[in-house]
């Protein structure tokens, strides 16, 4: 079982700057690839994938956050980041990681359903 849990959430003034991280266990034995990414779940409203990164290191980002939020992961730490700046109140959210298996190293996925794996979440919290 492949466990993830997420760090870096709290509370910033609009045009602040937060760094989540995803520390990840030991899936190699498990996987092939992975792909991971991160998801936006705002109050009343569905979780939303925001970022992801295939193992490969290509990152696919959703136009809301396309010029804002940076996804990256540092394989050797098993870790992911997602880089927010810019942040506005509409960002307040519970942030998710999530990861999913694929066959290839270039494979990715926004879509909530193609994760198998997930953390408990962080919380954002943006004033204006």
């Amino acid at each position: 079982q492949v466990q993830l849990m997420e760090s870096g959430g709290g509370s910033v003034q609009t045009g602040g700057s937060l760094t989540l991280s995803c520390t990840i266990s030991e899936w190699t034995h498990i996987h092939q690839n992975l792909f991971m990414g991160w998801f936006q779940q705002r109050p009343g409203k569905t979780r939303e994938g925001v970022a992801t990164i295939s193992s490969d290191g290509t990152p696919i980002y959703l136009d809301f956050v396309r010029d804002r939020f940076t996804i990256s992961r540092d394989v050797a730490k098993n870790t992911l980041y997602l880089q927010m700046n810019n942040l506005g109140p509409d960002d307040s959210a519970m942030y998710y990681c999530a990861a999913g298996p694929a066959r290839s190293a270039r494979t990715a996925y926004l879509s909530r359903g193609d994760y198998i794996y997930w953390g408990q979440g962080t919380r954002v919290t943006v004033s204006s």
